[in-house]
């Protein structure tokens, strides 16, 4: 519905649930997120087992099987009970690995890398809960809602890139400081995931502009935000009249959307197909020794970290932000001249080309997201724009375990074993 017919009823509270929507995407990606960044602390303690590209590995696997399952099955599932689970399951993996480490001491061997393994593949699973909810929620909402929850991911990376460099500063000359700056890292994570579960559970739903968009979602056949309207003080006769209307309204299937949709979603596979087949793996085994020595890495992640996070803000200008389809593929597509750059530039270059490739990889990656994820779902009903929500975040995770999978390739004639 255009802006110019709501009324400022319905628009209230507005600023305050972008607000939120930026604290439930960093919640959403900061676990995960502090596990890439205290990579180098997991580096010493299993030097053989390939951290970065396993770890990676077993996450994206448990994230995409969990979203095609409540893809398909998206219109019977409870928005509300689906989020807070997620919530509460990253809060729950996070003190699990900040309990692990305390009770080994932060020593290796290869039963604490399963045990480490095993809560990993638990975030994947939260994050199909959550990212996938979330995006089909706020997909019949406002644009800017979706614009924020993406910029609050991004956020994550670039939050969790800036406390890494501080705390290797803060730690680097003292007696186990790897160890320390993982604690903090941790403690941090698991803070800001439970202060997720609250904003979600508790103020997120009673927000004005909020129950006005779910109350239009649920008069147009939506059946996935009964509990969040009932949690908003909604009354029961209300949902049930919407729930009646709904069954008499036609909603588009799965297949037809795919059909009516297949470049957009095909385009949030690519831009995650290449993403991850550079990062974090190539940046972590690939990229050489330089003149930052161990600060290297840390230096480029925080690179694309905070370069990802400038790209979700750049479609906020108008007069920037990349509407076509036709276009939206097209610079997809080019991003892929980014392969051939980052071999030759980790071969011959020195580090200020990759630091700039990196820049560049995350600007891209983060612009490409937003201006997918904000014009796909336009032109739908509300139960069709939360099914097509969930599909592009299945997309997006799909294209995570390609690229994770293809990162792997960047090890034949590396001289690293596998």
């Amino acid at each position: 519905m255009p802006a110019s017919s709501e009324t400022p009823v319905k628009l209230e509270g507005t600023p305050l649930a972008i607000l939120v929507c930026w604290f439930l995407g960093l919640g959403s990606l900061v676990a995960w997120n502090s596990m890439l960044m205290i990579g180098d602390y997991y580096y010493a303690l299993f030097p053989d087992y390939h951290p970065s590209r396993v770890l990676t590995l077993v996450y994206q696997p448990f994230a995409l099987g969990t979203m095609a399952i409540l893809a398909y099955n998206e219109s019977k599932i409870d928005t509300r009970k689906r989020n807070i689970a997620g919530y509460i399951l990253f809060f729950l993996s996070t003190l699990a690995l900040l309990v692990l480490d305390l009770a080994t001491s932060g020593k290796g061997g290869i039963g604490n890398y399963i045990g480490i393994c095993a809560f990993v593949g638990a975030f994947g699973v939260a994050d199909a809960h959550v990212q996938g909810g979330m995006a089909g929620d706020l997909s019949f909402m406002r644009p800017e809602f979706m614009q924020s929850f993406f910029g609050g991911l991004a956020a994550s990376g670039a939050l969790t890139s800036g406390l890494r460099l501080m705390t290797k500063a803060a730690f680097e000359n003292s007696g186990d400081g790897l160890r320390k700056g993982t604690m903090l890292f941790l403690a941090i994570a698991t803070f800001l995931e439970f202060l997720c579960i609250f904003l979600y559970a508790l103020v997120f739903p009673k927000l004005p502009v909020v129950k006005y968009y779910r109350s239009k979602a649920a008069s147009e056949g939506s059946t996935t935000v009964s509990s969040d309207l009932a949690a908003a003080g909604i009354q029961k006769q209300e949902i049930q009249q919407a729930e009646d209307d709904a069954d008499s309204k036609k909603r588009l299937t799965i297949k037809e959307l795919c059909y009516q949709n297949i470049d957009y979603l095909l385009d949030m596979f690519l831009i995650y197909v290449l993403t991850l087949s550079i990062f974090p793996g190539f940046l972590y085994e690939n990229t050489g020794e330089h003149r930052l020595g161990s600060w290297y890495v840390l230096v480029l992640m925080a690179m694309y970290n905070v370069f990802d996070l400038i790209g979700r803000y750049v479609p906020l200008l108008e007069f920037i932000k990349l509407e076509s389809r036709k276009g939206l593929t097209i610079a997809t597509l080019s991003r892929f001249l980014l392969i051939p750059a980052f071999y030759f530039t980790a071969k011959y270059g020195d580090q200020g080309w990759m630091i700039f490739l990196v820049s560049f990889l995350g600007l891209s990656n983060g612009y490409l997201t937003v201006c997918v994820m904000t014009v796909a779902p336009k032109g739908y009903k509300g139960p069709e724009q939360n099914a097509l929500g969930n599909l592009l975040v299945l997309f997006l995770l799909g294209g995570l375990f390609a690229g994770v999978s293809l990162d792997w390739l960047w090890l034949i004639n590396s001289g690293k074993e596998f």
